[in-house]
């Protein structure tokens, strides 16, 4: 099948990569080059280093709402494009230049879940499940009709990392079966509806105030690229694994207060959360034991 290939992500290059083995990518759409790193200098995003890689022709217009990129996308002649986190609205033109217009590949179970961050938001809603839906787009924020889904659960040690690896195999298995004879299209429920809304910077602040099993789904799901943090002695610190520990009472001291040598905090509701894997700024990541050696956190400190 003649494809057209719209993504930007790592998640997207999985998907790539299954359509390249089985099909005629014709054009590779992605989002422009990023200043990026100490020296911001100009990085080609994930989908756009692998399609060069196999000879892809690349294009990273700004935007799809004017004439002369609809007409050039057009021309591509394409059977069908395929759409996976690629981060730019596409105006209807775009949505019915093929044939087989434009499948989505959104990594939830729809219509939970709706927009740019379902990964997480999954995560630190402490939902049991997650999945991939392949879905016919419309002119709606991920409001199309349903081809094909699939379930995966989520443990209660699930980071964003973990679940993100295995919602992208599942989507390039998906979308390969869906290729080969395109289903039925079933309307979205109507009943269930969420929206993941981007993670903002102040939401990535851990607050003590909150109990224990919403801060440890919030590190969790912002592990290991966004990370959550705390400051202390005016450093930031990443926090990027935890756990919640159990206790038969509740702790009656103020949240943020260190209750051991092991980083056991103290959270909300009396609970208490134990910070297993932590990041200082321009530092590697290291277990607990490994980073108090060199930043020490004695028991009795607020955080």
């Amino acid at each position: 099948m003649k494809i057209v290939f719209m993504g930007t992500p790592e998640f997207s290059v999985t998907v790539l990569r299954a359509l390249i083995q089985k099909h005629d990518v014709v054009c590779v759409y992605t989002q422009p080059p990023r200043p990026a790193g100490r020296g911001y200098r100009l990085t080609s995003s994930p989908v756009q280093i692998e399609a060069e890689k196999h000879n892809i022709p690349v294009r990273y217009p700004v935007s799809l709402k004017n004439e002369t990129e609809q007409h050039i996308f057009a021309s591509l002649d394409a059977d069908v494009a395929i759409v996976c986190a690629y981060g730019l609205i596409l105006p209807t033109p775009i949505l019915k230049a093929f044939k087989n217009g434009c499948i989505n590949v959104h990594a939830s179970l729809l219509p939970r879940w709706r927009g740019a961050a379902p990964i997480q938001r999954a995560i630190m809603a402490g939902d049991k499940e997650t999945g991939v839906t392949i879905m016919q787009m419309d002119d709606g924020l991920d409001t199309g009709d349903m081809l094909l889904s699939e379930s995966v659960p989520i443990k209660t040690t699930t980071t964003a990392g973990e679940l993100h690896d295995t919602l992208a195999n599942v989507g390039a298995k998906l979308i390969l079966n869906v290729l080969e004879h395109i289903p039925t299209a079933v309307p979205q429920p109507l009943h269930g509806v969420t929206y993941a809304h981007k993670i903002s910077k102040e939401e990535c602040l851990i607050e003590w105030e909150k109990p224990a099993e919403v801060l440890d789904c919030l590190i969790r799901a912002l592990s290991p690229s966004q990370k959550a943090y705390f400051m202390l002695k005016g450093q930031k610190i990443n926090v990027l694994n935890s756990k919640v520990i159990k206790k038969k009472k509740k702790i009656n001291l103020q949240p943020g207060t260190v209750l051991n040598d092991n980083l056991t905090i103290a959270c909300g509701l009396g609970t208490a959360l134990q910070l297993t894997e932590l990041q200082r700024a321009g530092k590697t990541s290291m277990k607990a034991e490994d980073f108090l050696r060199g930043f020490p956190i004695e028991a009795g400190t607020c955080i």
